[in-house]
């Protein structure tokens, strides 16, 4: 269940469907979000959004100031995303990190080739 909370503002309609858009475009990576939380507060002439979300794995934390409140919003949302993206994908690279640099050659070969040398 999302919670958005306000300083300083009112969360209209308009604006609760915007941050619930941004946050749904999340559950592409399949991934659940537990307990997703977003602050909005007007800091003149700029707009604040700070969204905390909990994952199995941790936590995920994004902040975006800008003076349009949509581009705010957006611009948390793609923090959001990126981190996601990182989370989803890091099995993957953990598994390129662990190959050796000439997987094809053993030290046995690279000892006959320098002693050949």
């Amino acid at each position: 269940m999302l919670k958005i909370t306000s300083k300083h503002l009112e969360v209209t309609a308009p604006i609760r469907e915007r941050v619930e858009s941004r946050l749904a475009k999340l559950e592409r990576y399949d991934i659940h979000l537990i307990n997703p939380h977003v602050i909005i507060s007007e800091e003149k002439p700029l707009f604040k959004i700070e969204a905390s979300v909990k994952v199995p794995q941790g936590e995920l934390f994004a902040q975006a100031k800008h003076e349009n409140l949509y581009n705010a919003i957006n611009a948390m949302g793609q923090k959001l995303e990126k981190q996601l993206n990182r989370l989803a994908h890091k099995d993957e690279a953990k598994r390129f990190a662990d190959k050796p640099e000439h997987p094809e050659t053993d030290s046995e070969e690279i000892e006959q080739q320098e002693s050949l040398a």
